[in-house]
C-alpha cells in the first residue's frame, strides 16, 4: 500500500466522508419520524433522497470526470455535499430537507466515481486490488463508527448530525491542493464516448459486475440501514446509540475483510471473490433472521459485512481492468448508477414490505436472494 502517495491521501479523506450520508443518518430514523411528524415509508426517504441522483447522473457524472478532469469534478462535488447538508442544521421544513438531500445525492455521485477512477488511473493488477480493497475499507469504517456518531448526536438534537457535513470542505481544499490529472486522450464526441463505454464489457461481465454492485448495495441499506434500525426499535426498544453499535459490529468485519481483497486476489479472480462474498452475506442475513436477541443479530451482521468488503474492490477492479483510461470513468459511472438504484430501492421497498410481512422476515428473503445470486455467479463464470 502506498500510504504516502497523496491521491491516496486524497481518496481515502474522500471516502471517509461519503458514509455520512446514510451511516450518519440510519439510527435517528426514528427520531427524524417522530420530529417531522412522518411514517417509516416517509422517514425513509431521507436515506433514498441521497441516493436516487446516483441513478441518473452518475453516467453523467462519468461522462464529466472522463472529460473535465478528475480533480476537478472531485473538489466541486465535495463542496457542494458538504454545504448542502450543512444547511440542515438550521432547521428546514421536511420538504426543504429532502431537497438538500436530493443536492447531496447528485455531488455524492461524483465523490464516488471520482474516487474509484483516481485510484484505477494510478495502480494496476494486485495493487490496484490492494488500494481499492482500502478504499472500500475506508468506506466501512466510515459506516462502521458513524452509526455510533449519528446516535449520539441526534440524542442531543435531531439536527445535530447534520453538522459533520461541513468537514467536506477542508477536503475539499486539500485534494485541490494534491491531485493531478492522469495524462491520456480524452474522446470528446458524445456518441462515440457512450457507444464505447456501453461496448466495453460483454454482455455476461455487464451482469456479473453491474448486478453484483446492484445486488450488494440493496441489501445492505435495505437490510442494514433501514430494516435492522425499526426492528431493533420497535422490537427490542433500543436506543438509537445502541442501534448504532449493532449496525457498527457489521461494518468493523467489512472494514477488515477489504483490507485483505488484494491478498485474496493472488490466489483468486474477481469473479471467485464475488461469489465468496455473496455466500458470506447470505449466511450473515439468515442468520440475523434467526436470532433471537439484539447481541446475536449483531454477530450475524459480521456475515454480511465481510461480504460486501470483499465485493466492493473485487468489482470496481473488474471493471477497471476492462475498460482503458479514456472511458474508465463512465464504465464505474454505469457502476455506479446500479449502485445506487440499489441503494435507492433498498430503503423504500424493505419499509413498503414491512407494513404487511414485518421487518425479520425480510431478513431471510434477502438472505436467500444473496444465496441465489453466488450460484448465479458460479454459473456465468463457467
Amino acid at each position: 500500500m502506498p500510504w504516502r502517495s497523496s491521491t491516496v491521501q486524497a481518496v481515502l479523506l474522500s471516502t471517509l466522508l461519503a458514509p455520512f450520508s446514510v451511516a450518519l443518518i440510519s439510527p435517528g430514523l426514528p427520531v427524524f419520524r417522530d420530529a417531522f411528524g412522518v411514517t417509516d415509508t416517509g422517514a425513509s426517504l431521507l436515506l433514498s433522497a441521497v441516493l436516487i441522483p446516483g441513478i441518473f447522473l452518475s453516467p453523467v457524472m462519468g461522462l464529466l470526470t472522463d472529460r473535465v478532469g478528475r480533480r476537478r469534478i472531485l473538489v466541486a462535488s465535495l463542496l457542494v455535499w458538504s454545504l448542502a447538508g450543512g444547511v440542515v442544521v438550521f432547521r428546514p421544513a421536511f420538504p426543504v430537507v429532502l431537497a438538500l438531500r436530493f443536492v447531496q445525492g447528485t455531488a455524492l455521485a461524483g465523490i464516488g466515481i471520482t474516487t474509484v477512477t483516481l485510484v484505477s488511473d494510478a495502480f494496476e493488477d494486485v495493487q490496484r486490488n490492494a488500494v481499492l480493497g482500502a478504499n472500500t475499507a475506508a468506506l466501512s469504517a466510515g459506516a462502521a463508527a458513524y452509526p455510533l456518531v449519528g446516535g449520539a448526536l441526534v440524542a442531543v438534537s435531531w439536527n445535530a448530525p447534520f453538522a459533520m457535513y461541513l468537514l467536506g470542505v477542508p477536503v475539499a481544499l486539500f485534494a485541490h491542493l494534491v491531485l493531478e490529472e492522469p495524462s491520456g486522450e480524452r474522446e470528446t464526441r458524445n456518441l462515440v464516448y457512450l457507444r464505447r463505454v456501453v461496448g466495453a464489457l460483454s454482455a455476461r461481465e455487464a451482469i456479473v459486475l453491474y448486478g453484483s454492485a446492484f445486488l450488494v448495495d440493496f441489501l445492505l441499506v435495505g437490510t442494514v440501514f433501514t430494516a435492522l434500525p425499526f426492528l431493533l426499535a420497535a422490537t427490542y426498544e433500543l436506543s438509537p446509540v445502541l442501534i448504532g453499535l449493532v449496525v457498527t459490529t457489521g461494518e468493523v468485519a467489512s472494514t477488515v475483510a477489504a483490507t485483505q481483497n488484494g491478498r485474496l486476489a493472488k490466489r483468486l479472480s474477481d469473479h471467485e471473490i464475488l461469489t465468496v462474498a455473496f455466500v458470506a452475506i447470505g449466511i450473515g442475513l439468515v442468520g440475523a433472521w434467526l436470532a433471537a436477541t439484539p447481541l446475536l443479530i449483531a454477530v450475524a451482521t459480521l456475515g454480511f459485512g465481510a461480504g460486501w468488503g470483499l465485493a466492493l474492490p473485487s468489482i470496481d477492479a473488474g471493471v477497471s481492468d476492462l475498460v482503458p483510461t479514456q472511458f474508465r470513468a463512465g464504465a464505474l459511472s454505469l457502476r455506479g448508477s446500479a449502485s445506487f438504484v440499489g441503494r435507492a430501492a433498498g430503503p423504500i421497498l424493505f419499509a413498503a414490505l414491512a407494513v404487511r410481512s414485518g421487518y425479520r422476515i425480510l431478513l431471510l428473503l434477502a438472505g436467500v436472494c444473496a444465496l441465489v445470486f453466488g450460484v448465479v455467479l458460479v454459473v456465468l463464470m463457467r
